[in-house]
C-alpha cells in the first residue's frame, strides 16, 4: 500500500439526510427513515418496508443534465458535485482525474417502468433507451458533466460494490493511471419484482414489523429477520496526500489496506474462511493487528446467519474490543452502494470524536462485542477497519488510519 493514500473527500445522500453536515448530525441523533415502500415501481400485491429519501436537492450546476436522468444517475451527480467542490477538482487536470462508479444492475426499477411504459408498442421507445439502460450511462453523464478524462468504468460487486469501487480507485492511484480518483456507491434502485424476489429468497425482512416500521431494521439483534432496503449513494475522493493538502485540503484519512476474497459460491450464504481472509490480507497489508484496530463499521445487515458469521470473522481476527455499531440501522441497506455510505459514515465519525448509536439493537446476538448502542459515544477513533460482502461469495475489508494520527507519525 502507498504509505499516503488519502481520503481527500466525500459526497452523500441517505434518507435521513443529504450532504455531509446534515448525514453526521443525523447519524449521531439516531434518526430513521423507515416506513412502507411508496415510489412508483415498487407496489404490488406485497407491501414492502424500507427507507427513502423524500427530496432529492439538485445543485444548479447538474440540474440540466438531471433533468430526464434516473434516480440513480441523479444520485450520482449529487454526490459527485460535493466531493468535487470538497476536493477543488477544477485544479486537477481533466485527464489525471478517474471515476469507478461502484455497482450493477442499478436502475431496476426506472427499467421496469419504461418496459410497462412502451410494452404493446416498442418500436416508439426513445433511442436513447440504447445509452440509458446501461449502468456505463452514469459514467458517461458524470465524466461529460465534470470533464473527467482520466480512467472511467463500473464495477460490479453486488452489495460489496461500494467498497470495491474504492479497492479500483485505490489501485488506480498507486500505479499513476491517475492523480485523483472517485470511488462512488450508486444508488441500486430495486423495483417490486427484486423486493419481491429478496424476500422469497429470505434476504429482505418480512412484514412482522409492518405496523412498526422503524423496528424492523436491527442488524445483530437476536429479533432481526432480513435486511432493509434504503436508498443511498456516496462518493470518496482518493489521493496522495501531498497532491490533496496542496490544492488546502484536509484529509480525513489514510487507506492503510485492502483485502478482498471469494468465497467461491454462488449462493448467498456468507463463508466464515473468505470473510477471515480479507479482513488478515488488509491488515496484514496495513501492517496493523486486530487489536490495532479501535473502530469497525461493519457489513451488519440483518440477515440471520450472515451478521453471526460476520461476528465470527471478527472474533478470529482479534477485533472483538473494538467498538462497532451498524450504520445500516439508520439508513437501510444502500445495497450497492452500503459499502461506499459505510466509509463516509466512518470518515465523518472520526472527524467528529464520535460514535453513532445503532437503532433497535435490544438483545445483541453477541453480547460480549463492543457495542455502541443506543446513544452516540464519545471516541476518537485510530484506526479503523470497515468490512461488506456481497451476492457471488465477495467479501470486501478495508484498514484505515486517522489522518491525525498518520500526521503525527510523519513528524
Amino acid at each position: 500500500m502507498s504509505p499516503d493514500l488519502v481520503v481527500s473527500a466525500l459526497g452523500v445522500v441517505s434518507p435521513i439526510a443529504q450532504g455531509k453536515v446534515g448525514f453526521i448530525d443525523a447519524l449521531l441523533g439516531g434518526a430513521h427513515a423507515f416506513r412502507t415502500l411508496s415510489r412508483e415501481g415498487r407496489q404490488g400485491e406485497e407491501r414492502f418496508i424500507g427507507a427513502e429519501i423524500a427530496n432529492l436537492a439538485i445543485p444548479a450546476r447538474v440540474e440540466s443534465m438531471c433533468a430526464r436522468a434516473s434516480l440513480s444517475a441523479q444520485s450520482a451527480l449529487v454526490v459527485l458535485y460535493e466531493a468535487w467542490e470538497e476536493a477543488r477538482l477544477t485544479d486537477v487536470a481533466p485527464q489525471r482525474v478517474g471515476l469507478v462508479i461502484g455497482g450493477s444492475n442499478l436502475q431496476q426499477r426506472e427499467l421496469a417502468r419504461v418496459h410497462e411504459s412502451y410494452r404493446g408498442r416498442a418500436r416508439f421507445v426513445r433511442p436513447t433507451y440504447a445509452l440509458s439502460f446501461m449502468d456505463t450511462d452514469l459514467c458517461g453523464m458524470c465524466a461529460q458533466q465534470f470533464g473527467i478524462a482520466g480512467t472511467v468504468f463500473t464495477v460490479g460487486g453486488a452489495s460489496a460494490s461500494g467498497q470495491l469501487a474504492i479497492v479500483h480507485a485505490a489501485n488506480a492511484v498507486m500505479t499513476r493511471q491517475v492523480d485523483v480518483c472517485i470511488a462512488l456507491g450508486g444508488l441500486m434502485d430495486l423495483s417490486y419484482l427484486e423486493c419481491h424476489a429478496f424476500r422469497a429468497l429470505g434476504a429482505m425482512g418480512s412484514d412482522r414489523f409492518a405496523d412498526a416500521p422503524e423496528l424492523a431494521c436491527r442488524p445483530f439483534d437476536a429479533d432481526r429477520d432480513g435486511f432493509i432496503y434504503g436508498e443511498s449513494s456516496a462518493a470518496i475522493v482518493l489521493e496522495r496526500a501531498a497532491t490533496a493538502r496542496a490544492r488546502g485540503c484536509e484529509p480525513y484519512a489514510v487507506l492503510k489496506g485492502m483485502g478482498v476474497t471469494s468465497s467461491a459460491n454462488r449462493n448467498p450464504d456468507p463463508s466464515l474462511d473468505a470473510q477471515v481472509r480479507a479482513i488478515t490480507i488488509a491488515l496484514e497489508s496495513s501492517g496493523s493487528s486486530g487489536g490495532g484496530i479501535d473502530y469497525v463499521n461493519p457489513h451488519g445487515t440483518g440477515s440471520a446467519i450472515g451478521d453471526e458469521t460476520e461476528l465470527r470473522a471478527l472474533r478470529a481476527c482479534g477485533l472483538n474490543g473494538a467498538h462497532i455499531n451498524a450504520t445500516k440501522s439508520l439508513v437501510g441497506h444502500g445495497l450497492t452502494a452500503a459499502g461506499a455510505v459505510e466509509v463516509v459514515a466512518t470518515m465523518l465519525q472520526m472527524r467528529a470524536g464520535k460514535l453513532h448509536p445503532s437503532r433497535n439493537l435490544d438483545r445483541p446476538v453477541d453480547s460480549d462485542m463492543n457495542w455502541v448502542r443506543n446513544e452516540p459515544v464519545d471516541h476518537s477513533i485510530m484506526q479503523a477497519l470497515t468490512m461488506s460482502t456481497g451476492f457471488g461469495g465477495i467479501n470486501t475489508a478495508l484498514c484505515w488510519q486517522a489522518w491525525s494520527l498518520a500526521a503525527a507519525e510523519a513528524i
